[in-house]
């Protein structure tokens, strides 16, 4: 495995001694805790908001440590809190300081509070940073060490080979000291991308690693890290620098905290979304399943598993790493994993699906001059349900699709909006013209418990039958995240086996909007959980079932 200081003489080849020594450095700064721990079954993320539940007199963060202490203890083990820092803008993902709470959410000591009961997940959002930021005004002043922070341009360069995730304007113009300067902004004007081939840069965002580390982070999400080093002449993605850069500070992470879970987030095509995986040692413990939540909802509307059960038979496990399973969360469902598995024309139905179940869809510029779909903005619930269905079929095909998240191989991510059985916020988007406000209503806690604890509503009802799930799964050592599975396409059921020595668990999903019954793969497995009546081999219209021998 490549040493700490062959990856940095790659990066900094003129700079390695002085990095390396700053380095050693910054790990005697930030004494961790050297203990390792092994993810398990029992590992479930809640992903959400810090101001997602919000009650009177308390802070948001103290709100969300008493639903998730009240309501959540024993279906989740890990809460992510979704950018808890002071930022401008796209809610949260723009940072003005990566160093503080933001306020209006609280403190770091409701973070501590929060870590009494659940691990923790911040984001690391540093491919770029708000231009409201202390560091970036100091870059406009010419100030050292802040005078080359950020990624400058010239705008007459050809960069039609870039990649875009969105249809904004790659550079923007601002006034700095010495005149006017073009900054590199792969996702808004607000949004100023951080120069990687400066060190003090490197160096900095390490010290931010380790301080979330400090600070009781178990995960970090790396957020948009597929796009931080640029190069004129290239499409500025995935480029082998971005690699040797999370393989430096997993190196770096591994030496002082090795319970620390590095989770890269790329929403791109899934055979490029798995080479975060590295050699299996030195890059993500886990990478985001972009690919799993469109598929899904896909195979759910055409009531057809060929394209699932074709693409879960590829998937590669090598016991060291495994996915990020989820199939909602605070962005919509990415439709770019799709490429390569389906025909344009599948992901065109998909967009229409999304529209009609009163949706959004966000697009990306191709380069060429035209746009295809990049992003659905809808509550995953109205994605895969049509908003007027009845409630138990809407029920039923949402949990589904839960269902086959759940018992894939991996950690699964579980958004707040969707174990509550949240639909479409349109006013929230169409208010702040923000589409991907569409998932992301704050809830009073208050109002949500009265709710939870009526029991005979929709949103009870998914609620209950989710956290059920959830807590079966937890206690069931064949869902490990890393165990092996074998998948099976019965007379249209989608099966999943987990097995380790004699035992066996089979997870079958009816897409169908038929009931079906299927010859028992092992007539001595009986019902572990079922959300239908107890009758195994036999599948309600987009029912499952978990059997276990």
């Amino acid at each position: 495995m490549t040493g700490l200081e062959t990856l940095i003489g790659c990066l900094y080849p003129e700079a390695k001694d002085e990095v390396l020594q700053r380095i050693e450095q910054l790990k005697k700064q930030y004494p961790l805790n050297n203990s390792e721990r092994v993810l398990s079954e029992k590992d479930v993320i809640l992903i959400t908001y810090g101001d997602g539940i919000l009650k009177k007199g308390k802070s948001p963060l103290q709100a969300l440590k008493q639903f998730c202490d009240t309501y959540l203890k024993e279906s989740i083990s890990a809460v992510h809190v979704l950018p808890c820092f002071p930022y401008s803008s796209d809610d949260g993902f723009s940072v003005i300081d990566y160093y503080k709470i933001n306020s209006d959410l609280g403190s770091w000591e409701d973070i501590d509070q929060l870590a009494e009961n659940f691990d923790l997940m911040f984001d690391a959002v540093v491919n770029h940073m708000s231009k409201q930021s202390d560091w970036f005004k100091s870059f406009l002043n010419g100030d050292a060490p802040y005078h080359e922070y950020f990624v400058t341009a010239n705008p007459e360069l050809d960069y039609s080979t870039v990649v875009r995730p969105r249809a904004l304007p790659l550079l923007h113009r601002y006034n700095a000291k010495k005149g006017k300067v073009h900054i590199w902004t792969t996702f808004s004007e607000d949004q100023v991308d951080l120069n990687y081939k400066n060190t003090e840069v490197f160096l900095q965002v390490l010290d931010i690693l380790l301080y979330y580390v400090s600070k009781g982070a178990r995960f970090i999400r790396l957020d948009a890290i597929a796009f931080v080093w640029k190069e004129i002449g290239t499409t500025c993605i995935h480029l082998p620098e971005t690699h040797l850069v999370i393989q430096a500070y997993r190196k770096v992470l591994d030496s002082v905290a090795p319970s620390t879970i590095l989770i890269t987030e790329t929403n791109v095509p899934h055979e490029e979304n798995i080479s975060y995986f590295g050699n299996g040692l030195n890059e993500a413990h886990m990478v985001y399943n972009f690919t799993l939540p469109p598929l899904l909802a896909l195979s759910v509307h055409q009531e057809n598993v060929d394209i699932l059960f074709k693409w879960a038979k590829r998937l590669e496990q090598n016991g060291n790493t495994c996915f990020f399973n989820f199939t909602a969360s605070h962005d919509g469902v990415g439709v770019r994993p799709l490429q390569g598995i389906v025909p344009p024309s599948e992901i065109e139905v998909l967009a229409e699906k999304a529209l009609e179940h009163g949706g959004f869809v966000s697009y990306k510029d191709n380069g060429d001059g035209t746009q295809s779909p990049y992003e659905l903005n809808c509550n995953y619930l109205d994605l895969v349900t049509h908003p007027s269905a009845d409630d138990t079929l809407r029920i039923n095909r949402f949990l589904l699709t839960q269902s086959v998240m759940l018992c894939m191989p991996g950690v699964p991510g579980v958004y707040y909006h969707s174990i509550l059985g949240s639909m479409n916020d349109r006013k929230g988007a169409l208010d702040s013209g923000i589409n991907r406000r569409i998932n992301r209503k704050k809830l009073d806690f208050d109002g949500l418990a009265k709710i939870l604890e009526a029991k005979v509503n929709f949103k009870a009802k998914v609620f209950s039958l989710y956290s059920q799930m959830l807590q079966v799964r937890r206690g069931e050592p064949l869902f490990n995240p890393y165990g092996k599975a074998e998948y099976y396409d019965n007379n249209g059921v989608f099966i999943i086996e987990r097995k380790v020595g004699g035992k066996r668990l089979f997870c079958l999903h009816n897409f169908s909007s038929k009931p079906i019954r299927i010859e028992p793969m092992d007539k001595e497995a009986k019902v572990l959980f079922s959300a239908q009546e107890d009758n195994p081999w036999v599948l309600e219209a987009f029912g499952f079932q978990w059997l276990k021998k």
